[in-house]
């Protein structure tokens, strides 16, 4: 039993990896015939609780009761919006301060590399190789891969990529860089992890040519890495740092935060430097803080280290080649993107969702669910342990 294709709908790809959802609960997802999937990829690193954790929902029912949109975002002082800010603020160091909320992660890049540009007034742009930042202009402008950027040209001027986790390549950011813009580990590019002080050395390239340093955390906050954001693995701090995905416990949020002194300059000359209809949306903020009420108030985050180790020994076989792993973040690396395509479509068969890397296709993902059991992983694994024999 299964849904027809909808003519109505707009449709991403010829062959979408289909399942037709009837509901979803925990790690678990359900079709419309009542077979059960494990959700071995969260959304994309989106569900890090699960689906319908209950904390998520009650808060959401309870915005609900109260009000929806009411103002563009920035006009109205909306509670929903201040106490998630002030919760941000609890758990972030210093020097990201301020928070500035918008609907996705590719609108927070957008916003941040605005942001960049308006406080050093320079343009140039500094990304790296194998990055991906989302699929809006701007952020596709500093996303690397030219096949899925190619048709859309021209996009932003002066972007300039250079090899991750190589300093030998840091004299390309100068006097003349508003930012660079990284991922603290790289996720579309397959799970790269830079070398311990690599972070480091590139936030002090920044601070002496007066660059500001971007962190990308869409797909690595939220304690997805075993720390609530991945930079707290390699101590330090950067200047503006964008987050979606996972915070938003199931629903549509995304968020630049920086300082007050940079994140003033959207307020001024021009006004209105930087507006969003419904960024912010009340009920979207209140289950953000609910999720991140939970993950910081719970033992979630300090178990996810011990389980992504689990997983790690239990998916080893003859047919991979290599884990590449930070928490319950990983790429499994497997001889050709032919065999990683009868992987994840035979995990599909068998009751295990999996998925492809865009830029990366010799790897295969997984990222369960933060809430995930040592009973669910091992019977997760033996899934997909079953499928590398068939094929």
């Amino acid at each position: 039993m299964s849904y027809p294709l909808s003519e109505n709908l707009a449709h991403t790809n010829q062959h979408p990896y289909r399942i037709d959802v009837d509901y979803a609960k925990g790690i678990y997802i359900y079709d419309i015939s009542g077979k059960q999937y494990f959700d071995f990829i969260s959304g994309i690193a989106v569900s890090n609780l699960g689906h319908q954790h209950p904390i998520v929902v009650n808060a959401i029912k309870s915005q609900l009761d109260k009000y929806m949109h009411v103002m563009v975002y920035g006009e109205f002082h909306q509670a929903p919006q201040v106490n998630l800010a002030k919760k941000l603020n609890e758990v972030l160091p210093n020097g990201l301060d301020v928070s500035y909320f918008v609907n996705s992660g590719t609108e927070a890049n957008e916003a941040a590399l605005k942001l960049a540009k308006r406080y050093t007034g320079r343009s140039k742009m500094i990304s790296f190789k194998g990055a991906y930042h989302g699929n809006t202009h701007g952020s596709m402008s500093v996303s690397h891969n030219e096949y899925k950027k190619f048709q859309f040209r021209p996009l932003l001027p002066d972007i300039h990529f250079i090899t991750f986790n190589d300093e030998s390549e840091f004299y390309k950011i100068d006097e003349t860089t508003a930012c660079v813009i990284i991922e603290p580990i790289q996720g579309d590019a397959g799970v790269r992890i830079p070398s311990p002080n690599y972070l480091k050395n590139l936030k002090k390239r920044c601070k002496e040519v007066g660059a500001l340093l971007i962190f990308d955390e869409i797909q690595t906050g939220f304690g997805r890495t075993g720390k609530l954001f991945a930079f707290e693995h390699f101590d330090v701090v950067p200047d503006i740092l964008t987050i979606a995905k996972g915070f938003g416990g199931g629903m549509p949020i995304g968020a630049f935060v920086s300082s007050h002194e940079i994140m003033e300059t959207l307020t001024h000359h021009p006004p209105l430097g930087h507006i969003t209809t419904f960024g912010g949306h009340p009920v979207c903020c209140a289950a953000a803080l609910a999720n991140l009420e939970v993950l910081t108030s719970e033992n979630i985050i300090a178990e996810v280290e011990a389980k992504g180790a689990l997983i790690e020994s239990l998916l080893q076989h003859p047919s991979v080649l290599e884990i590449r792993r930070k928490g319950l973040f990983f790429a499994i690396q497997m001889k050709d993107a032919e065999t990683v395509a009868q992987v994840v479509l035979k995990c599909k068969e068998k009751g295990l969702l999996s998925f492809w890397f865009l830029s990366n296709p010799d790897s295969f993902r997984i990222a369960p669910p933060l809430i995930i059991t040592e009973d669910e992983i091992r019977k997760a694994t033996a899934i997909i342990k079953s499928v590398m024999d068939e094929v």
